[in-house]
């Protein structure tokens, strides 16, 4: 008992000031704790991931209407009360259905794709800043959680898309190889939600009131992207206007991707309707976004989940 009491307590000496810390580090195998990896190593631990992406966007989506009486069936019936309300108050009421043909056609297909974006774009806000439990206990690129919100809408587009279809063929809308033409939008689409998602992910994880702000953003986007009127009717109406109001209001992300999908699906819409180079617009905004958004994304990788 003496001897234990005896024992003289063990001192750890501090290293000499003029020793390199980095070098002394590397030396013996030691690394910084959350480090962001260099580009292509992260693109590879996200690629390595994937079914983690796939299996969370699955098990999210699933979860999202468990509660609910009608389960799943709400998938199909949040965007299709939308397009009725939307078509009570703009059809209707405002007219502007007047001069488009297949005006329900048109509208639905703009509320399912607009949908797409808006809920991609508010699930990435609060990718990180509510997950946080889950950034802090697992290592893994950050990234995946605002494609995998990604991933689950497109899921739940594939599950509008059905009855969008449906929708088509009852209003007397053939089914034309043109309809193949909605795979690659989508694609084009989910690049572009995917890239501003994360944008927003990172922003949301350093700024978690950006997430009661988005709503009204997204709703005045919503606006002008033609999604319950035509914007070729509207410039024809207002031909005072100043030309780059115009391109503008073609140019927006939203509106090229759901002019696309119009185009694609209903054969009133004529390729005349679309803006120039619509298909080099659409490629153009999802690198744009996708690319740019995922550099932006990873350099604040080390940060996420601190403080």
């Amino acid at each position: 008992m003496s001897q234990v009491l005896d024992t003289p307590p063990r001192t750890t000496t501090a290293p000499p000031a003029d020793v390199d810390l980095a070098a002394l580090a590397a030396r013996h195998g030691l690394a910084v704790s959350g480090a962001r990896p260099s580009l292509p190593e992260y693109v590879r631990q996200l690629w390595a991931r994937r079914h983690f992406i796939s299996a969370f966007a699955t098990a999210k989506l699933t979860a999202q209407y468990s509660q609910a009486k009608l389960g799943q069936l709400w998938q199909v019936m949040n965007p299709l009360l939308n397009a009725a309300v939307y078509f009570l108050i703009f059809g209707v009421l405002l007219g502007t259905r007047d001069g488009v043909p297949d005006y329900v056609p048109f509208l639905v297909t703009g509320v399912f794709v607009w949908t797409f974006t808006q809920s991609s774009i508010l699930a990435g806000t609060r990718a990180i800043s509510g997950n946080l439990g889950l950034v802090r206990a697992l290592h893994f690129p950050r990234a995946a959680l605002p494609i995998s919100f990604c991933l689950q809408q497109l899921q739940q587009l594939l599950f509008s898309m059905a009855a969008l279809v449906v929708i088509l063929l009852a209003f007397g809308i053939p089914v034309a190889a043109s309809w193949l033409l909605a795979v690659p939008v989508l694609v084009l689409q989910f690049t572009f939600n995917a890239g501003v998602s994360l944008v927003m992910a990172r922003i949301g994880a350093n700024t978690p009131d950006i997430a009661q702000l988005m709503p009204f953003v997204l709703r005045t986007w919503m606006y002008t992207s033609g999604v319950m009127w035509s914007i070729e009717h509207l410039l024809t109406k207002h031909q005072d206007w100043p030309s780059w109001v115009g391109t503008v209001l073609q140019a927006n992300p939203p509106a090229v991707f759901i002019d696309l999908m119009r185009f694609a699906l209903i054969d009133s819409f004529r390729a005349g309707q679309l803006p120039p180079h619509v298909w080099a617009l659409a490629t153009g905004w999802a690198l744009l976004a996708g690319v740019g958004g995922f550099i932006y994304f990873w350099k604040a990788e080390e940060t996420y989940g601190r403080g």
